[in-house]
């Protein structure tokens, strides 16, 4: 059996309002659920704006007439139904109230919403609307641990917090190394954490960290510091 680092690293718990996922690429996400408060100043927003362009067109249709009236309905049509529907599908899950408060949809796994999905969680708002004021909407969305209305339930999707890029970790200088076994997601996570601290501790508390873990870089003890440094260069990659 090939040496492990798993018994020195241990792995820690997921915060309660983190949604995790693994992709079928093997990529592991960890996905911020947006709570009852803002999605519902996300829909909002949408909703004065809905209201402005009705008006907007409204006024202008008012100059044909009859045929402006008719021009309306369909207008009202479309607007009340697929002003959603096109702007999460076609502008990456976010509708103009949702990118105000860095919010988006996604699938339960986390990849972009399609048509289907889409249109199913808007036709259904309906349905969370009952029996007034959004009552089951809410009703559901304070039940469920990822702040799901049945819209979202029943299309397979997910409000999430549009998280923004993270910074690269500043590493200490070291010529990128392969690690001398296979690591997994938290092993490889462990070692980054380690060389992204190391200026903020002391040169015996780092020695003595990476000194636990020697045995398995098969390296000597006073070696284990740079080569987890390397290791983690070669896991961060080019810059």
């Amino acid at each position: 059996m090939s040496p492990s680092l798993q018994p020195s690293l241990p792995t820690s718990t997921l915060l309660d309002n983190r949604h995790h996922v693994e992709t079928p690429e093997g990529i592991d996400l960890l996905l911020r659920p947006a709570g009852v408060i803002p999605r519902a100043l996300a829909f909002t927003l949408d909703l004065l704006i809905r209201g402005a362009l009705l008006l907007v067109l409204g006024l202008l249709l008012s100059l044909l007439g009859n045929l402006g009236s008719g021009l309306l309905l369909i207008v009202l049509f479309l607007v009340n139904w697929w002003y959603m529907v096109l702007f999460e599908v076609l502008n990456q899950g976010r509708s103009p109230g949702k990118q105000m408060l860095g919010l988006r949809v996604v699938h339960d796994d986390g990849t972009p919403i399609s048509w289907g999905a889409s249109l199913l969680r808007n036709l259904l708002r309906f349905v969370d609307m009952l029996p007034f004021a959004y009552c089951l909407g809410l009703i559901s969305s304070l039940a469920h641990p990822a702040f799901k209305r049945l819209g979202d339930i029943a299309a397979g999707t997910l409000v999430v917090y549009r998280e923004q890029a993270e910074p690269r970790p500043n590493l200490p200088d070291a010529e990128p190394e392969r690690p001398p076994m296979r690591l997994d997601l938290q092993e490889q996570r462990a070692i980054l954490a380690f060389a992204e601290r190391a200026g903020s501790l002391s040169q015996a508390r780092r020695e003595e960290l990476a000194g636990l873990l020697a045995e398995p870089l098969q390296v000597l003890p006073e070696q284990a510091e740079a080569r987890l440094n390397g290791i983690a260069r070669g896991l961060l990659g080019a810059s």
